[in-house]
């Protein structure tokens, strides 16, 4: 995440570009060590600024908050058929400005945004619970992925499965017509189902939802923190219930619904694109170390929303090494520490549309390396 621009794409043919992409990353233990890798990254880039982050905060409400003035006080003007038009085009602006919000209130999570921690959290606490996020609750579990990326046994999200555990029916969904149905399910239900049951979530036992205080996710001293993260999603849909009885429930729908699932489906798919691609590998308990599961992500190219998302999407690497450091300087951090990566540093130009059918089509499962002697290290196929 960094606001100073975009990685370049290789100018190379596409052929090549493909290839390139897929190529598999080094699964072996690095030869850098995380501190090396600290050194080579200007000292500035791990200062977090107040005024700089509210400025992107404030930014991002100004901008959702013009979409909305336009949206409630001009578009009952426009003829019909022009009406047709600007609806979803507020749909699209409105959700992608939102996911730039979204994006601010996960790193205060990860206490990027200011010094203070209190602080961080009360931002995070505020805007996270607007588009109807349990702040603590997903602070924690977010939190141990970040510890547990790529550890087959421990991560917390998109834990792929092994091909004993598909289900009987997944050779019938193997398909473009099965494809396009799960992705469509998971764009749309994915993050709610994520949040109320767990679902492509580590297993648990009991039961792990986000909005129980008492669920196994959580440790005793966190659980009085998850009842604030209740207390503030029960406050904005009694807010949203206001608005619905005061302006009608097409009005809520039109102008905060719809954007909210985009936001959602972007929030899925942003992290569904970081942490599956054929080159990527995962590991049982026999080989992961932290280091190599941090490196186990893929900084991907989303053209100008990369700006709109405060380049969450492609310094996603650099995140998940210092998820401390502010937004706006993982775009400095990134290009010093790729000399270093070298081919451990995966970046993915592919467009985000194409790659999303891509990665359903090639990453159904995680096998074993047959290519060399780590039986502990799992590569992704599509073989059933």
């Amino acid at each position: 995440m960094g606001a100073g621009g975009r990685m370049p794409v290789p100018s190379s043919s596409s052929k090549k570009s493909e290839t390139d992409a897929i190529k598999r990353v080094p699964c072996e233990k690095p030869p850098f060590t995380l501190g090396e890798l600290k050194k080579a990254i200007p000292p500035q880039c791990f200062k977090r600024s107040i005024p700089r982050s509210f400025s992107y905060l404030i930014t991002d409400i100004i901008v959702a908050s013009c979409f909305y003035y336009v949206a409630t006080n001009y578009f009952s003007l426009l003829p019909q058929p022009l009406s047709y038009l600007a609806w979803p085009l507020y749909w699209a602006c409105q959700g992608c400005v939102l996911t730039g919000v979204w994006v601010i209130a996960h790193e205060c999570g990860h206490h990027a945004f200011s010094d203070y921690q209190w602080l961080d959290d009360t931002v995070g606490l505020i805007f996270h619970s607007f588009l109807l996020v349990p702040y603590f609750s997903w602070k924690y579990s977010h939190r141990r992925h970040h510890s547990n990326t790529g550890s087959l046994e421990r991560d917390e999200v998109f834990v792929p499965k092994q091909k004993s555990a598909i289900k009987w029916y997944g050779k019938y969904l193997n398909n473009p017509p099965g494809r396009i149905m799960m992705l469509t399910v998971q764009f749309v239900l994915g993050w709610p189902l994520y949040l109320a049951f767990n679902v492509s979530g580590r297993p648990y036992d009991g039961f792990a939802c986000h909005f129980f205080p008492n669920a196994p996710i959580y440790n005793d001293r966190e659980r009085l923190q998850i009842y604030l993260s209740d207390a503030g999603i029960l406050a904005v849909c009694f807010g949203l219930y206001r608005y619905a009885a005061a302006q009608g429930m097409a009005s809520m729908i039109c102008l905060y619904g719809v954007p909210l699932l985009i936001v959602n489906a972007f929030l899925v798919l942003i992290t569904y694109l970081q942490h599956t691609h054929p080159a990527l590998p995962h590991y049982d308990s026999s080989e992961w170390d932290w280091l190599r599961g941090a490196l186990a992500t893929v900084d991907r190219d989303y053209g100008i929303l990369n700006k709109v998302f405060h380049n969450i999407t492609d310094t996603h690497v650099a995140h998940h090494l210092f998820s401390t450091m502010p937004h706006y300087n993982a775009m400095e951090a990134t290009k010093a520490i790729k000399p270093i990566l070298g081919d451990y540093y995966q970046f993915d130009g592919t467009p985000w549309y194409v790659a999303m059918y891509r990665e359903a089509k090639e990453c159904i499962y995680v096998e074993p390396d047959r290519e060399g002697d780590k039986k502990g290290v799992y590569w992704y196929n599509n073989k059933l």
